[in-house]
């Protein structure tokens, strides 16, 4: 799988090359710089918030749990899966470590990513159908209704059946729970009947689960006002409607493409093919794309070097008192 992962990214590069050398280094860059540094200090903020909530719609699964950690351990997820070379999962274990550096268990850091995962994942899906519906609705002579509508219903199936795994405590949520623990997890708590009763215990909480939801879909509508800003300031404006219907139809693509790490080369493409019918020039999505991918490298970088500190001080702080009291044990070898 990791080899499949490198030489997907290594194909996807060279299709930015080729899309940036086929429409022109120069216009693409002059569409970059019309967004202008404010502009792109206002995307980040807004991402900023956007993780806040989502890290609020991971708490609602953890009664208890400080909020303020909760939204750490998000940042340090959605940070790990898009400024490093990792896929999807990768992500998903780095963030319910944070979580559980913040002292909730390994059992329950776990349960609740692989919960709040799927929830995630299960509002992209009327996410995906408002957006399709408002695609065709602007562009009725598309020919990518058929095609989108039929991902979006094997998408569902997929959903209800992943749901249904995690329900009955099926092999596959402790093959899930393997990638997610990596070792810490199994030490933390009493392995994969632990974790079964983790998940039940949050599914038995109803108005987490559907305040969870709630917070994740109005972050998916959320998120596409960055690009709707984007484009005011760079000259281009659309209808949020049209905003929606690209933004929805693009996350789409990138479910779909996860084997690819942070969709290299399929983000772009996706909005150079979308955003065509709303009379976006290829420069423009090129742009689009790459701000974005800014925005997360602005942030996630940062965030790492934060948790990679705070990993090494604890990790110093646990061998700290070992190294000190082998270096003050006598030297058996010496004889008086």
């Amino acid at each position: 799988m990791r080899q499949v992962s490198i030489l997907t990214a290594i194909a996807g590069m060279a299709v930015i090359v080729a899309l940036v050398v086929y429409f022109g280094a120069g216009e693409v860059m002059r569409s970059l710089f019309a967004v202008g540094i404010t502009g792109f200090a206002a995307i980040c903020a807004m991402q900023l918030a956007l993780t806040a909530a989502l890290g609020l719609a991971w708490r609602a699964l953890l009664p208890g749990a400080a909020t303020g950690m909760v939204m750490w351990a998000r940042l340090v997820r959605d940070s790990t899966a898009e400024a490093l070379p990792l896929p999807q999962v990768g992500g998903y274990v780095l963030g319910a470590r944070a979580l559980a550096l913040t002292g909730v268990s390994g059992t329950l850091a776990a349960a609740s990513t692989i919960v709040d995962v799927t929830l995630e994942f299960l509002a992209q899906l009327p996410f995906t159908a408002i957006g399709l519906g408002l695609y065709l609705w602007l562009q009725p002579d598309t020919q990518l209704g058929g095609p989108v509508a039929l991902g979006l219903a094997v998408a569902a199936v997929a959903a209800a059946a992943f749901v249904v795994a995690q329900r009955r405590g099926l092999n596959y949520v402790d093959r899930i729970a393997a990638h997610l623990g990596a070792g810490w997890a199994e030490r933390s708590a009493a392995g994969a009947a632990a974790l079964h009763q983790a998940l039940a215990d949050i599914y038995r909480d109803r108005a987490g689960l559907w305040l969870s939801f709630a917070l994740h879909f109005v972050c998916w509508i959320a998120s596409a006002a960055q690009v709707w800003l984007l484009l005011w300031l760079a000259g281009a404006p659309l209808s949020f409607a049209a905003v929606l219907a690209i933004e929805s139809l693009l996350y789409a693509v990138r479910t779909a493409a996860f084997v690819v790490p942070q969709a290299v080369g399929v983000q772009e493409g996706a909005y150079i093919l979308l955003g065509a019918g709303f009379g976006l020039t290829p420069e423009m999505s090129l742009a689009l794309s790459f701000l974005k991918r800014g925005r997360d490298y602005a942030i996630g970088l940062p965030t790492v070097a934060v948790w990679q500190a705070i990993e090494g001080h604890r990790l110093w702080r646990r061998r700290a008192p070992a190294a000190i009291a082998v270096s003050k044990s006598p030297d058996r070898s010496e004889r008086p």
